[in-house]
């Protein structure tokens, strides 16, 4: 049974403001369109905005109701669907409490305007998790999947990479344990800093540069960066700048992320959620790609440094235990298992620095084992940065999923289609390319 609504109101506006809580930014409704906004039982804001000719689509989002909408989410509502949903303002990483949140912001919405013909799940980041939770648990409720660039191998096993990121990183150039792990203190901000700092200084060496090399290859962080895009793998110098870029020298560094996200999810979960006992190092390098491989050998011999040497010392450190019921709460709160009933495209691109492409293949391989692959289609966009895609490319990807919804069958997917087909928008780049991501190594 849904929760019960705290409220609701209809406001059927001519260029209406509604203000909103979550955000204090205004969000402007067009003639003849209903903004239908509350509070839920937990009090997360939702809000949805029908056009006055609604096709009965409706989309739901996490994110939605915590700002103005999107180039892209307006172009939908302007072609009739409606388009809304909540925020992760409450729940955080309590995954599982923010997809029942969208199942109740869907009733809200059903309860104002009546059942809508389909429902379509859609989100980024986390709210791509959420999506795609929220498909794979409520096929009663959701029609289609729409999830990007958010972490697919689940809670538990992308936390452990990035522990892998920043252990290796801790052993090799913090010998004497000044920068934290996985007790993040709550002065986070300092943290970051201070990461950033020591890395900043480990890239100014030969030594610090391969070091960092070998815990990006470890932790499968793209060799992309805001500065170097797909950098050349035989072009060692410019393969471990891009790495660094990603780690560190971008905007929304991976390790400062690594930093907030541990301190948060270790006091929601009420202990340590992650763990490096018995990881064999040396054997997570040799399941990186070749290229990483290779980048990684050039820079240690550059460097004068022996890369077994560094194994073996990254291997000896004393190892991060988990707390057990932590790891229970944390893989409760979602991991996925594949068993995906509704049609579902995901849409990544290849130098996020945050939920790292490799996860994209445990995913595929999750729901390729529980057999409904033929329900999974994947898209990836050459760029780097979470979540940086343009609103043509997310159209794009929405309307395979739309089409396949419409005909039963996937067109249109392969990465020619999708950039004559985003190009036609004229709303921003085309970016699609056929790829494939390296095997998740954790």
């Amino acid at each position: 049974m849904p929760r019960t609504l705290k409220t609701t109101r209809i406001v059927i506006a001519a260029a209406a403001a509604v203000a909103l809580a979550t955000s204090g930014a205004p969000a402007t409704a067009a003639e003849g369109e209903q903004v239908i906004e509350g509070r839920l039982a937990d009090s997360t804001a939702y809000r949805f905005i029908v056009p006055a000719d609604w096709n009965g689509t409706v989309f739901v989002n996490l994110d939605f109701a915590g700002g103005r909408p999107s180039g892209a989410q307006q172009e939908l509502v302007d072609r009739g669907y409606a388009y809304g949903g909540t925020t992760r303002n409450v729940t955080g990483w309590r995954l599982g409490d923010a997809v029942d949140n969208q199942i109740e912001a869907l009733d809200a919405f059903t309860a104002a305007v009546g059942a809508p013909d389909r429902a379509i799940a859609m989100g980024n980041s986390m709210g791509g998790m959420i999506a795609a939770a929220t498909g794979e648990l409520h096929p009663d409720r959701i029609d289609g999947v729409l999830a990007a660039c958010g972490g697919l191998s689940g809670t538990v096993s992308q936390w452990n990479q990035k522990l892998d990121t920043v252990f290796v990183l801790a052993q090799l150039l913090d010998p004497s344990g000044q920068l934290p792990v996985e007790d993040v203190p709550a002065d986070i901000e300092g943290a970051r800093s201070a990461w950033l700092t020591a890395l900043a200084q480990a890239q100014q060496t030969p030594e610090g540069r391969a070091r960092i090399a070998l815990a990006a290859a470890i932790g499968q962080l793209p060799a992309w960066s805001q500065r170097i895009a797909d950098p050349d793998p035989h072009d060692p110098d410019a393969y471990q700048a891009a790495w660094y870029g990603a780690l560190a020298g971008d905007p929304l560094p991976y390790i400062g992320q690594a930093m907030s996200s541990r301190h948060t999810s270790t006091i929601v979960f009420g202990g340590m959620p992650s763990w490096n006992t018995g990881i064999d190092y040396a054997e997570q390098l040799r399941k990186a790609s070749p290229e990483s491989r290779r980048v990684v050998a050039e820079l240690y011999a550059a460097a004068g440094l022996s890369l077994d040497a560094d194994l073996a010392t990254v291997n000896a450190g004393e190892r991060v235990e988990a707390d057990p019921a932590a790891v229970e709460r944390f893989a409760a709160s979602y991991e996925f298992t594949g068993d995906i009933s509704v049609p579902t495209v995901t849409l990544n691109n290849v130098g996020d620095q945050i939920s790292t492409v490799a996860q994209q293949q445990e995913y595929e391989e999750r729901v390729t084992h529980a057999g409904n692959a033929s329900l999974l289609r994947q898209t990836y966009v050459a760029s780097a940065g979470h979540c940086n895609f343009t609103d043509a490319e997310t159209l794009a990807a929405t309307q395979v999923l739309l089409d396949r919804l419409d005909s039963g069958h996937w067109r249109s997917a392969n990465a020619t289609q999708l950039n004559r087909a985003a190009e036609e928008l004229d709303m921003g780049e085309a970016r699609f390319l056929g790829f494939h991501p390296d095997r998740f190594n954790r």
